[in-house]
């Protein structure tokens, strides 16, 4: 074989090792997490019903690494981030629902309304301290309620039947001066009452955390909360 042609193969067989590496799939957000937990000045864990994200300021932290289309998807996740006093941490919190009826297993015998949860902590990664915890303190907004009359919960065409109210994020939400005076404070709830599952176990909570949504578990499916963590 030529010189030429041989050293033109030995580049081709190269570049396809290189696109095959380059095309591998990525980690996953929660191994993302886990793997920088122990370089953030700050640790955050978290347990959904079921599904969350977080913003420091307008900077999104982390999604769930579960999707919210999972029906049930159920899990904790711990990370961590870098930042300073004082933090001003957003969450978007959502329940599961199959469509704006807010209903779940529609058609089948189980049809029901789902119901929420939500508990976080913050720990200062250096001094080993908690810093942060979810309780009534928390301000949140409902964005998505459905359905406003619990009685469609078994109709056989809910579509028809289930009303819902629905609204966009405020502007300017996430930032630090955005006046929540008129957003409802955190309804704390207990274990019987969320009944929490997969992932909720493997975190030793503070005894401060609580379990938190807004008024109403079953129909209230989209929530914002903010919290800011001054300096201790």
């Amino acid at each position: 074989m030529p010189i030429r042609a041989a050293l033109t193969a030995i580049f081709a067989l190269i570049a396809g090792c290189s696109s095959s590496t380059t095309d591998a799939p990525v980690s996953t957000a929660s191994s993302t997490a886990s793997s920088t937990a122990a370089r953030g000045e700050f640790t955050v864990e978290v347990w959904a019903d079921n599904w969350f994200a977080m913003y420091l300021g307008d900077t999104l932290v982390l999604e769930d690494s579960v999707p919210i289309t999972t029906e049930r998807s159920f899990n904790s996740e711990t990370f961590s981030f870098d930042g300073s006093y004082p933090l001003h941490l957003n969450f978007v919190i959502k329940d599961y629902k199959q469509n704006d009826t807010g209903l779940e297993y529609i058609g089948q015998p189980k049809q029901q309304m789902g119901d929420g949860g939500f508990i976080a902590q913050v720990t200062n990664t250096k001094t080993g301290s908690v810093v942060a915890v979810t309780d009534r303190s928390w301000r949140c907004l409902v964005i998505h309620e459905a359905p406003l009359d619990k009685s469609c919960e078994k109709d056989p065409n809910p579509s028809e039947t289930c009303e819902f109210s629905s609204s966009e994020e405020p502007p300017g939400w996430t930032s630090a001066d955005f006046d929540t005076s008129e957003w409802s404070r955190a309804t704390e709830y207990s274990e019987d009452e969320v009944r929490p599952k997969d992932g909720y176990d493997q975190i030793t909570w503070d005894d401060s955390a609580r379990l938190i949504w807004t008024s109403d578990l079953e129909t209230h499916n989209t929530l914002l909360c903010k919290v800011t963590i001054e300096a201790p």
